[in-house]
């Protein structure tokens, strides 16, 4: 409800309000100033100082307060190799600073299927969108993020690929990290990451045991999928934040470094492994905050 709020300030009658300088009255909005210094007259007027300050706004002063984000709408999009249940930290920063969080899970067999997934949770908010890719999802985000709800993209440790170029092609721009563990296609064209570089190629900074679940947890990525060529490029249209995990050994942090840089893209560097969300997710978590303040919106 719109309401003025009269603050009173210091001048006040001996004995009154003792405890402090100053006492703030709210009362109903009025149009007519008469009417407000009728009402001053009767209630308040042996209360009042001489000096008053009448400021008009919107809502009460908590709501004030707690201003919700610019774009409150965050769907994140996970890699391959692994499901959006790693989220988890990041996912409660956000909720816990008012943010609508959607994690999408993907399921890595061809960049059609994937990118319809992404879409059903896109039509499902209510209002824009900062879309989030990590790793292989990147690509992802680059082919769905041309709807018109995303206005924001943050590829966090991630491919951005451009027009007629795909993941694949850009994972063979560097020589892979030796402890890198992507494993060649299988007989079904499906990409796994072995046993033994898991720990030190995919998740290093979590726990052994974490990193055991997530490699008998991992999800496969369909050589369809990897080497699907972007048809769109939402980055060409739209803002981008990129993060550069500096440890990465499962896509070479000069990759990212190098995709960021030709897409404009605002730059993050933290020293993390490739899985950097799940191991430091307050600093991916302020990224993806960023993006929601400074991504224009219509």
């Amino acid at each position: 409800m719109d309401c003025l709020i009269l603050l009173l300030i210091s001048h006040k009658p001996k004995n009154f309000y003792t405890d402090t300088a100053e006492k703030i009255f709210i009362i109903p909005k009025i149009k007519k100033m008469k009417t407000i210094k009728k009402q001053l007259k009767r209630g308040l007027a042996a209360a009042v100082p001489a000096s008053i300050l009448l400021m008009t706004i919107v809502g009460s002063p908590q709501a004030e307060a707690q201003t919700p984000p610019k774009v409150k709408n965050v769907v994140i999009v996970h890699g391959a190799f692994a499901d959006g249940s790693g989220w988890r930290g990041v996912y409660d920063i956000l909720v816990a600073k008012g943010y609508h969080v959607s994690i999408v899970q993907n399921p890595l067999t061809s960049m059609e299927a994937d990118v319809a997934a992404v879409n059903v949770i896109l039509a499902k908010q209510d209002g824009p969108v900062i879309l989030v890719g990590h790793s292989y999802g990147g690509a992802v985000i680059t082919e769905a993020g041309i709807d018109p709800k995303v206005v924001g993209l943050v590829y966090v440790a991630a491919f951005q690929p451009e027009v007629g170029e795909s993941a694949l092609d850009l994972a063979k721009t560097e020589a892979p990290a030796p402890e890198n563990g992507i494993l060649a296609p299988d007989e079904n064209g499906f990409f796994f990451y072995s046993k033994e570089k898991f720990h030190i190629g995919f998740a290093a900074g979590l726990s052994k045991e974490e990193s055991d679940f997530m490699y008998d947890s991992q999800g496969p990525v369909s050589l369809a999928a990897f080497n699907a060529k972007m048809t769109h490029a939402a980055w060409t249209t739209k803002p981008s934040w990129g993060i550069v995990a500096t440890e990465d050994k499962s896509i070479q942090p000069d990759i990212e470094r190098f995709v960021y840089k030709r897409s404009k893209a605002i730059v993050t560097e933290i020293k993390a492994s490739h899985v950097v969300y799940m191991t430091h997710p307050k600093e991916v978590a302020e990224v993806i905050v960023e993006a929601s303040l400074k991504s224009p919106v219509k």
